[in-house]
């Protein structure tokens, strides 16, 4: 049997641990060695699993076993400071009468559902009366209402994003760039994620004394939508890209047309004023003294010049 020896626990693990009935859920931040050893020694689980729980490059997944699930999730954490999301691993252990929850740092959803269990003897009736499996339940809800702001941000970003990148003023690439990573790392997180709630459902119907169908078949919508809106803010961020891109080539075009029309008209000054200053007689040239030469190179000058512009404006260059 998978039983906790709770007289075992050391005194230097940074867990917290909850009983209602015949019910135990053990939360441990910071998983360490000693945690891992604690495990060990408290309950039958298997090596690779306690292995996996300090690991930090596992996939999400599902191990079963005939007396327990071990689940691998991984949520995204927003940095606002950065503006860049990491994942962050969070672990479980369900059993009949236990549910042990580790994960890298804080996370503010199962943190607040543990104190508000600490605190309040109704909550811990109500969350931990109905087995292991509801439980894990509640958390999930609790972190995926959590990622909703995360979600509204996100769309808020790209609102922004289209307002700049209609702006000429304004160069929204590198923000493009930027929301676009954060972006592919909340799918990466997520459609996982998805796909092993669908999994766990059933799974955990052994580990639960109600019926679990109602309450995940609305923990899916919610991911769903989030998925969906994920797939919404790709497919909107690309087309801001290619608009960006394309938009930016065109500013650029311009600049150069621009310059193009200035040396293509600067050129008759260059070739008339490079004639007459070589050293031989020309018509006009200053060896003759003649006021007119200055008059003469003008005129020759603005004749190029008109000539050009006029060749530009009917090729609608300028």
């Amino acid at each position: 049997m998978v039983t906790p020896q709770k007289n075992l626990e050391p005194k230097q693990l940074n867990s917290k641990t909850i009983t209602w009935g015949d019910l135990t859920w053990v939360d441990i931040v910071e998983p360490t060695e000693e945690a891992k050893k604690y495990l060990a020694e408290n309950y039958n689980f298997h090596p690779l699993d306690l292995d996996d729980c300090l690991s930090r490059r596992q996939l999400s997944k599902i191990d079963e076993y005939q007396q327990y699930l071990f689940v691998i999730f991984h949520l995204p954490v927003y940095d606002k400071a950065k503006r860049v999301s990491t994942t962050r691993q969070w672990s479980a252990f369900i059993g009949d009468k236990f549910l042990v929850t580790l994960h890298p740092t804080r996370l503010s959803a199962p943190d607040e559902l543990f104190r508000e269990c600490e605190s309040s003897e109704e909550a811990r009736k109500e969350y931990l009366s109905n087995g292991s499996g509801y439980l894990l339940y509640v958390i999930m809800d609790r972190v995926l209402d959590a990622y909703f702001p995360i979600l509204d941000k996100i769309m808020s970003l790209i609102e922004d994003v289209e307002d700049n990148v209609f702006d000429e003023e304004i160069e929204e690439a590198k923000e493009i760039s930027i929301l676009r990573r954060d972006i592919l790392t909340q799918r990466h997180v997520m459609f996982p994620t998805r796909t092993l709630l669908a999994e766990l459902e059933n799974k955990l119907k052994r580990f639960s004394k109600t019926d679990l169908s109602v309450y995940y078949g609305d923990l899916m919508d919610h991911m769903s939508k989030i998925c969906d809106t994920l797939d919404e803010c790709k497919e909107m961020i690309e087309v801001f890209k290619d608009a960006d891109y394309v938009l930016s080539g065109y500013r650029s075009n311009n600049v150069s047309r621009i310059l193009a029309v200035m040396l293509a008209v600067g050129l008759p000054f260059l070739v008339v004023s490079g004639v007459y200053g070589m050293r031989v007689i020309l018509p006009g040239g200053i060896d003759e003294g003649s006021p007119l030469t200055f008059v003469l190179l003008l005129v020759i000058i603005f004749i190029f010049i008109g000539a050009t512009l006029y060749f530009f404006r009917r090729r609608h260059l300028i």
